[in-house]
């Protein structure tokens, strides 16, 4: 160091600078002034979710029982969506606003609100610009727009406890989802305490966020104050849910054992149930449902409903941008998937063909039905795509390759410019995510919310030929999709916040 109060650095020409400590104060006091910021929202984040059964967000990602570290962190996230810092100097200012508002049960995106009132709020005051983008809920009741729906989840592995983490972070009447019991075969005499750890503790996607418990006389997890029924059982036939006092309840079948209509309607003979959601394609005639898509189909007299597989909810939001913009000829799919429980982890039988060659040592071709399946929810693909697939020796977030042939010719800046602008303004803002970064590699996307993440600086383009790179969480983002559909089966999800900005008639070039 030489001279005081100063730190020496090297410049981008290694001539040598000094940075003054008065820097460093400014910059450790502006830190402190974000978490005094980011502490204060707090508080207003919980009696909105408490009193008015509001949901705050930022892009998508939840506000409520976060930590301070955790909302600067969610700050930062919104800036890598649209390259737009959303400083908590002006989130905090609109949290405070919406506690005057009288708001009714809602999910609200804080983060587009402050990008929308810094595009297209000049001349109106904060207050004024939420009410006109809020009308439909100001002043209105914090009851949630329908009755809240039990759900009982049969099955309780990867996809089952990701969709049980879900459920209880959104706990509460706001969500119109109770989680009230898991359905499993007793494996041990300590398998409660076992199910319970594995709730509690994951090696993918970290520590559960909150407190889980057990009550081994009364076989139940407490969970974050979600109190859920362990149920031993071999089959269907043997539960009677209404024993446990489950009414009406939507039964989520993530063992994959039944796909078709006949294996799953065992559940629908168990009294207490009313309506099955399968987390797997669905064989037949059953709806497959890749939500954001075509979850308009869903009826009230639909008793059973499939959630698709994670793949064909990955590509397909991505498929129908694209052949809304420039029509798609035909493609091939080729999927570059982790390996899953179905595998072996050493050599050994497997009736499938290649899977019982070890997975944590191989890459193993295999087949996928996602392409054929994108079909099933957007029909005007049917007969356009093929597609195959590679497991590979990662425990989670795949990577799909979409190879497409347009009717009309595109360029890369167009293409890339189309799916920021869907994951951002587009009804598919909950499916789509879009990043552009040199350095973003598979475990980065661990957690995501979205179903598929476009990596746009992979995009390739020449004329009619497009190849377009999309990462996906196959567990986590998966499993926020299923939620979705469950809110929709369950009666709606609360209206969303602010609306989508983006007609039909704004990607229709051809």
């Amino acid at each position: 160091m030489t001279g005081d109060g100063a730190r020496n650095r090297l410049s981008d020409c290694g001539r040598m600078e000094y940075v003054h400590s008065s820097e460093y104060e400014r910059e450790a006091k502006a830190w402190a002034d974000h978490q005094a910021t980011a502490e204060a929202m707090i508080p207003i984040v919980g009696e909105l979710y408490r009193e008015r059964n509001v949901v705050t967000t930022l892009h998508g990602r939840s506000l409520i029982n976060r930590s301070v570290t955790d909302l600067l962190m969610a700050h930062r996230f919104a800036r890598r969506v649209n390259d737009v810092d959303v400083p908590v100097a002006e989130t905090l200012p609109i949290l405070q606003t919406l506690t005057k508002l009288n708001l009714g049960a809602s999910s609200i995106d804080v983060a587009h609100l402050a990008y929308l009132y810094r595009t297209e709020g000049a001349g109106s005051s904060l207050e004024d610009f939420l009410r006109r983008e809020l009308a439909p809920v100001v002043d209105g009741s914090p009851e949630p727009p329908h009755k809240v729906r039990d759900v009982v989840l049969y099955g309780f592995g990867r996809i089952g406890r990701l969709v049980a983490r879900l459920l209880i972070e959104q706990g509460g009447e706001a969500s119109g989802l109770r989680l009230r019991a898991i359905v499993v075969r007793k494996g041990s005499d300590n398998d409660l305490r076992k199910r319970a750890s594995l709730l509690r503790r994951d090696s993918v996607h970290g520590a559960f966020a909150g407190n889980v418990s057990i009550d081994e006389e009364r076989n139940t997890i407490l969970a974050n104050g979600t109190l859920i029924q362990v149920i031993y059982a071999n089959s269907p036939s043997e539960v009677d849910y209404t024993q446990y006092g489950i009414e009406d309840a939507i039964v989520v079948d993530n063992t994959g054992k039944w796909r078709d209509e006949a294996g799953l309607s065992q559940h629908l003979a168990c009294p207490g149930v009313s309506r099955v959601l399968l987390t797997a394609p669905g064989k037949g005639n059953l709806k497959n449902i890749v939500y954001g898509i075509n979850h308009d189909m869903i009826t009230d007299e639909d008793r059973i409903i499939t959630a698709a597989s994670c793949t064909t909810n990955a590509i397909t939001p991505v498929i129908k941008v694209i052949h809304d913009f420039a029509g798609v000829r035909s493609g091939h799919v080729e999927t570059v998937h982790s390996y899953t429980n179905d595998q072996n982890l050493i050599d050994n039988f497997h009736k499938g063909d290649r899977r019982g060659r070890s997975a944590a040592l191989n890459m193993v071709i295999t087949e996928t039905g996602a392409a054929t399946a994108v079909a099933k929810a957007l029909p005007e693909m049917a007969g356009r795509l093929t597609g195959s697939s590679i497991r590979v020796p990662t425990p989670d977030v795949s990577l799909a390759v979409l190879t497409l042939r347009t009717e009309a010719p595109v360029t890369r800046d167009e293409i890339n410019g189309l799916l920021r602008s869907a994951s951002l303004n587009s009804p598919l803002r909950r499916q789509i995510d879009f990043v552009e970064s040199p350095e973003i590699v598979s475990t980065d996307i661990i957690g995501s919310r979205h179903a598929g993440v476009v990596d746009g600086l992979a995009t390739i383009c020449t004329e009619d030929h497009l190849i377009v790179y999309v990462w996906y969480d196959n567990e986590f983002g998966y499993s926020a999709q299923v939620v979705r559909v469950l809110e929709d089966m369950a009666g709606g999800p609360l209206p969303t916040f602010p609306a989508p900005r983006w007609a039909e008639t704004d990607v229709k070039r051809r």
